[in-house]
């Protein structure tokens, strides 16, 4: 055992998750921003057939793991996997210390409030760590992405041009 080994802190895990239906350059923001924070990122990716996405499970981590190879600036590690249960069980399981929440307007503050204080009960020793989205990614959505796209809208500022093929691909279709 290397000398100092025991006092060594253990890393700091944090998760970004959602469901990346596709995953946008307001995404990416956060994930950049997240990995400052942290000794190593997890960007977990919902497998919720629930909501219906658009994209694959495949899909989606393909297009997470792309962007997110091709991101400047990384300030830790960034692993992408998908999770199929709770999030804070999923968080338990990759001994996590944090999750990350992207909060783009005061409506998302109520719904990510509520889940908050749930995960606190269910899980006290795991932060949520809040990341205003910046003015120019406020108001962008992976809803509003696929609703501009499914009109012939130009979505280049939104996404990267490997996310924006994908996307008329499926709409071309």
């Amino acid at each position: 055992m290397p000398e100092n080994a025991e006092s060594r802190p253990e890393p700091r895990i944090g998760i970004y998750a959602g469901t990346f239906d596709p995953i946008t350059k307001g995404h990416l923001h956060i994930i950049k921003r997240a990995s400052k924070l942290v000794d190593h990122l997890i960007v977990a990716v919902a497998n919720n057939q629930k909501k219906g996405p658009l994209f694959s499970i495949e899909e989606r981590l393909d297009m997470a793991r792309t962007d997110i190879a091709n991101l400047p600036d990384k300030h830790c590690p960034i692993t992408v996997e998908t999770f199929e249960t709770l999030l804070i069980s999923y968080a338990r399981a990759k001994n996590a210390t944090c999750l990350f929440r992207g909060l783009r307007a005061v409506s998302d503050f109520e719904f990510e409030f509520q889940m908050t204080g749930m995960n606190a009960k269910l899980a006290p020793d795991i932060e949520t760590v809040f990341l205003m989205a910046s003015d120019k990614w406020q108001f962008v959505s992976s809803s509003f992405i696929k609703e501009i796209c499914s009109l012939d809208g130009d979505i280049s500022e939104f996404v990267t041009p490997s996310v924006e093929t994908r996307l008329l691909k499926k709409f071309k279709s």
